[in-house]
């Protein structure tokens, strides 16, 4: 029951960032960058950013919060740096499967995109899981 609770709270702390993730993109597309790079490469990269910081915010703060017993700016940079590379592994993940889910069934891309989510999401919840929020992931005690 634990599982399906925090999968539940990691659900919704990513909705909330794909929201994050929107209204960055659309501030930084429209107010901030012109051109190409600045709108389709610069702009969704700093809203990816965005999101990814909104959602380890939610994961260290909500959802696993009783994992982390010495809170301390080291345990939560190093926390959020790890993270962050495991979303950009998750996105990369998407990434492919979407790209292969094109080829092999040739949906349109919103449907690929639906498809690779809950592949990428699964893979995305157990690398928090088990990775970054692990019990004793950075010890805050100094050794003698």
């Amino acid at each position: 029951m634990i599982i399906l609770r925090t999968y539940l709270e990691f659900v919704v702390s990513r909705l909330f960032g794909t929201g994050v993730d929107t209204f960055v993109l659309w501030i930084c597309s429209h107010y901030l960058f012109e051109g190409y790079w600045g709108v389709y490469i610069v702009s969704p990269v700093i809203s990816f950013e965005f999101a990814v910081m909104s959602n380890f915010i939610c994961s260290y703060c909500w959802i696993w919060k009783n994992r982390i017993s010495g809170r301390c700016m080291r345990d939560f940079w190093i926390r959020f740096f790890v993270f962050n590379l495991s979303s950009i592994v998750a996105f990369l993940v998407k990434m492919l499967f979407l790209l292969i889910f094109e080829k092999m069934f040739g949906w349109g891309v919103i449907w690929c995109n639906f498809a690779a989510l809950l592949i990428s999401g699964l893979l995305n919840y157990f690398l928090a899981d088990t990775v970054v929020f692990r019990k004793c992931f950075v010890s805050t005690k100094r050794e003698a």
